[in-house]
């Protein structure tokens, strides 16, 4: 074998590396997204997220999913043309322990090419300070562009996106709703409990 020859096998096992790393690429990143699966007494879902746009965001989401926080809290807040709410309350309408609200990353995120306010994305629920986010999230059911982040307004930081199980959402948001506990309206008649929140 020559030395022409062991180079040229080189150069094409070279160049097949970098093809298949290439075409395998693409599946890593995605694999890189986490996902989360929501087990409710209305069927499941599973979400997933993009620390690469939100990190800070998708740290504190995943922090309250490892500690079991959103296992037993409500869908609390369900407006069917706009979006469903979760993950604050029990079933009693007590409301859990939080940690420090998270920072802001509405506009970081955006920037980074994150999902918009769109039908099936995720946000961070918070007060109408931008600083606010604890635990509480929101499902987006119609397209709520006016939510988004822009140079006027904070936005909500949205951090993910459903990625099955949306007919469990189109359930939930369904449901008849009415006054539940503090509030006033726009609560399940019939709880809509998170039995499970899992990080796959």
């Amino acid at each position: 074998m020559t030395l022409k020859h062991l180079t040229r096998r080189t150069f094409a096992s070279l160049v097949f590396c970098v093809l298949a790393g290439m075409s395998l690429a693409p599946m890593a990143m995605a694999q890189e997204a986490p996902r989360v699966k929501f087990v409710t007494n209305a069927g499941e879902f599973v979400v997933e997220v993009y620390p690469d746009k939100a990190p800070k965001t998708v740290d504190n989401f995943l922090q309250y999913v490892r500690d079991k926080h959103y296992d037993g809290t409500i869908f609390h807040r369900v407006i069917g043309n706009f979006m469903v709410q979760g993950g604050g309350y029990d079933q009693r309408y007590i409301e859990r322990r939080t940690r420090p609200p998270v920072e802001h990353e509405g506009r970081e995120a955006l920037a980074k090419g994150g999902p918009r306010n769109t039908v099936g994305s995720i946000a961070m629920a918070r007060t109408n300070v931008p600083n606010s986010a604890t635990a509480q999230f929101f499902i987006n059911v119609a397209d709520n562009g006016f939510l988004d982040p822009s140079a006027q307004q904070p936005g909500y930081t949205v951090f993910g996106r459903v990625v099955s199980g949306m007919e469990t959402i189109t359930k939930i948001k369904s449901t008849p709703t009415g006054f539940g506990g503090p509030f006033p309206s726009d609560v399940p008649r019939t709880p809509i409990v998170i039995q499970s929140a899992t990080l796959l």
